[in-house]
């Protein structure tokens, strides 16, 4: 499946952290196919400079540590001096060091630092040098908005950024800027791939249990509908959580069976 772009972002500049591998390049990659110009932002430079070699022109990369404000500075203004302007900031770095209640401090205070505060940060300094009517989207997850067993320091930083999201969207709203988060489900990913043992067959399979449209999800998928809300169609969205997740937030514990189909699976199971 090969999603055909429906945004122009012509002579748009976007920065997308976390963007040398996985979900951040696919939607890096989707930026570029609406028109826009990306500054790919991730701490593997080596990745990053072949990635952007590979992606072309129109793309460069910057090493940063979302940790470290003076970084996130640097990060900016190498955007301004490429390409002289900045209309799109994409959060979507985050660390998945998650051992629930097994999780000691460092822990819990290297995640929030890099899932939520990184992002309020990117904002802060990012907001004022934006043009009018720009966007800022944050990769939000369905693990931010539902219980897991085993698990705390990655769900608690994804609910954070979703009500941060709220919070910013109406702080900025005054200035023309938008803030709208994106959820994902499964996502065919580096995570996913490795639980898979690389075979997409077997992700789709087992995935298709939990979301109604039988599969996992494409990372292109989701930077294509980050593309549309970076875009003039989407201009009159703000402050709200956009689920591109399959239906799996449609849902309940029942997998959206009646109780019949579970009786029955009690009596005769398969």
């Amino acid at each position: 499946m090969k999603p055909v772009p429906t945004a122009n972002l012509q002579d748009q500049v976007a920065i997308v952290t976390g963007s040398t591998q996985g979900l951040g390049t696919d939607i890096a990659r989707q930026l570029l196919q609406a028109g826009a110009r990306v500054m790919l932002v991730g701490r593997n430079r080596e990745a990053g400079a072949t990635l952007a070699a590979e992606l072309g022109e129109h793309c460069r990369f910057v090493a940063c540590n979302v940790e470290r404000d003076e970084d996130i500075d640097d990060c900016i203004e190498a955007t301004l001096a490429a390409f002289g302007r900045l209309d799109i900031l994409v959060n979507n770095a985050c660390v998945y060091d998650d051992q629930g209640l097994l999780s000691d401090r460092a822990q819990w205070l290297h995640t929030l630092n890099v899932n939520l505060i990184s992002a309020a940060i990117f904002v802060q300094k990012a907001a004022p040098r934006m043009s009018e009517g720009g966007t800022v989207i944050n990769i939000g997850s369905t693990g931010g908005k539902f219980g897991a067993a085993g698990r705390a320091l990655y769900p608690a930083s994804k609910a954070g950024l979703l009500q941060l999201t709220r919070n910013l969207a109406v702080t900025l709203a005054p200035a023309a800027i938008r803030v709208i988060s994106v959820s994902p489900a499964w996502t065919w990913s580096p995570s996913v791939a490795n639980l898979s043992g690389g075979d997409l067959a077997v992700a789709d399979r087992v995935g298709a249990a939990f979301h109604p449209l039988g599969r996992v999800g494409r990372g292109e998928e989701i930077g294509q509908v980050v593309a549309f809300l970076c875009s003039q169609g989407a201009s009159w969205i703000t402050g709200v959580d956009i689920p591109v997740d399959g239906g799996f937030s449609i849902l309940g514990p029942d997998q959206g069976l009646s109780p019949r189909v579970w009786f029955e699976r009690l009596r005769d199971p398969v």
